[in-house]
Protein backbone atom coordinates (compact mmCIF):
# COMPACT_ATOMS: atom_id res chain seq x y z
CA UNK A 1 0.00 0.00 0.00
CA UNK A 2 1.47 3.46 -1.05
CA UNK A 3 0.86 6.61 1.08
CA UNK A 4 0.67 10.20 -1.04
CA UNK A 5 3.27 12.32 -0.26
CA UNK A 6 0.85 15.17 0.49
CA UNK A 7 -2.25 14.73 2.12
CA UNK A 8 -5.24 16.83 1.36
CA UNK A 9 -5.57 17.82 5.18
CA UNK A 10 -2.69 16.77 7.71
CA UNK A 11 -4.67 17.72 10.72
CA UNK A 12 -7.29 14.99 9.92
CA UNK A 13 -5.80 12.22 11.23
CA UNK A 14 -8.60 10.85 13.22
CA UNK A 15 -12.01 9.86 11.69
CA UNK A 16 -14.19 12.13 13.05
CA UNK A 17 -12.32 15.08 11.76
CA UNK A 18 -11.82 13.59 8.44
CA UNK A 19 -15.61 13.89 8.58
CA UNK A 20 -15.39 17.79 9.07
CA UNK A 21 -15.31 20.14 5.80
CA UNK A 22 -11.65 21.62 5.80
CA UNK A 23 -11.30 25.15 7.88
CA UNK A 24 -11.92 28.25 5.64
CA UNK A 25 -9.20 30.09 3.80
CA UNK A 26 -8.49 33.61 5.51
CA UNK A 27 -6.44 35.97 3.33
CA UNK A 28 -3.57 37.12 5.40
CA UNK A 29 -3.78 41.01 6.55
CA UNK A 30 -1.76 43.08 4.82
CA UNK A 31 -0.12 46.07 7.59
CA UNK A 32 2.76 48.10 6.23
CA UNK A 33 3.10 48.91 10.30
CA UNK A 34 4.42 45.74 11.49
CA UNK A 35 7.70 46.95 12.41
CA UNK A 36 6.43 50.27 14.05
CA UNK A 37 3.87 48.02 16.35
CA UNK A 38 6.52 45.53 17.71
CA UNK A 39 9.24 48.77 18.31
CA UNK A 40 6.58 50.49 20.39
CA UNK A 41 5.05 47.48 22.40
CA UNK A 42 9.00 46.75 23.02
CA UNK A 43 9.89 50.13 23.98
CA UNK A 44 6.31 49.65 26.05
CA UNK A 45 7.27 46.69 27.80
CA UNK A 46 10.77 48.07 28.67
CA UNK A 47 9.73 51.17 30.06
CA UNK A 48 7.28 49.30 32.33
CA UNK A 49 9.91 46.82 33.36
CA UNK A 50 12.60 49.12 34.47
CA UNK A 51 10.57 52.19 35.56
CA UNK A 52 8.61 49.06 37.95
CA UNK A 53 12.25 47.83 38.87
CA UNK A 54 13.94 51.45 39.76
CA UNK A 55 11.20 53.28 41.04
Amino acid sequence: MQRRLVMTNEGAGHPFRRTLPPPPCVPAAVSGDNDVRLFLLSFAAFFVTFSTLFF
